[in-house]
């Protein structure tokens, strides 16, 4: 499997403290992998740092065949490379429908001439309602966005992202609010996603990252402590010191 972004070197400091500290680690073009460790560890400012909200203070992040340095980037522009991020909280258009947050989310230009005369095509409603079906939500697209439970809204968030064919997904906490069904949903949705593009996803939810069956990479005081299978690194002493014997 060919890399799509590796981290290369990266430290960053807030106010004196290092919340990145020489963190080098890679992805492949088409993987799941889960990123676990204790708060503060490092994990939101990684993902800060890759999609251009943080600037590091040294490193470097390479991504794609044309190994582009994306610290050169801002975050219009990364972005437009592929790069699709979900926050922990779900953010949709509450008074649109299902099916219009999805069409408003599909890759297109975006200049102000094509946005003035863009016309819906059959190609398009094609395309929303495979995205529904793809996140469980094809009975659901003339409902208002605001009316939908809360896995719903986070599904119909990954359908935005997935809207805009990004080659690299970064999910921060999925689970959290999720009742055992929709989660198992979740699940499903990520490991389908990641069979044609990297999905990283943040999660403290142990049982959840089992689920996701992929290779774990653990983040302690701004670096990697530790990586491999989830029985790999829960069985590390020191992951067991720092994370999860607390």
């Amino acid at each position: 499997m060919s890399t799509l972004l590796e981290v290369s070197g990266i430290s960053v400091t807030f106010d004196g403290f290092r919340a990145i500290n020489n963190l080098s680690f890679q992805i492949g073009s088409a993987e799941l992998r889960a990123i676990i460790g204790p708060n503060g560890a490092g994990k939101t400012t990684f993902m800060d740092i890759v999609t251009g909200k943080t600037r590091p203070d040294e490193g470097r992040v390479i991504w794609g065949e044309k190994s582009e340095n994306l610290l050169k980037l801002n975050e219009s522009q990364i972005a437009r490379k592929g790069i699709g991020r979900k926050f922990q909280r779900p953010t949709v258009f509450e008074d649109q429908t299902v099916f219009e947050n999805l069409l408003m989310a599909l890759k297109k230009a975006r200049s102000p001439f094509d946005v003035l005369f863009y016309r819906r095509s059959g190609h398009d409603r094609d395309k929303v309602e495979e995205l529904a079906e793809e996140i469980g939500l094809k009975d659901e697209l003339q409902r208002k966005s605001g009316e939908l439970a809360h896995g719903q809204k986070q599904w119909l968030e990954i359908g935005m992202l997935l809207a805009q064919e990004p080659r690299l997904l970064l999910v921060d906490e999925p689970a959290a609010g999720m009742s055992p069904v929709e989660r198992e949903h979740t699940t499903n949705l990520l490991v389908e996603a990641a069979k044609t593009r990297a999905v990283v996803v943040v999660e403290h939810d142990m049982e959840f990252v089992r689920r996701l069956n992929c290779k774990v990479t653990v983040f302690h005081e701004g670096s990697v402590l530790a990586e491999g299978s989830l029985d790999h690194v829960t069985a590390n002493q020191d992951v067991i010191d720092v994370y999860l014997g607390r």
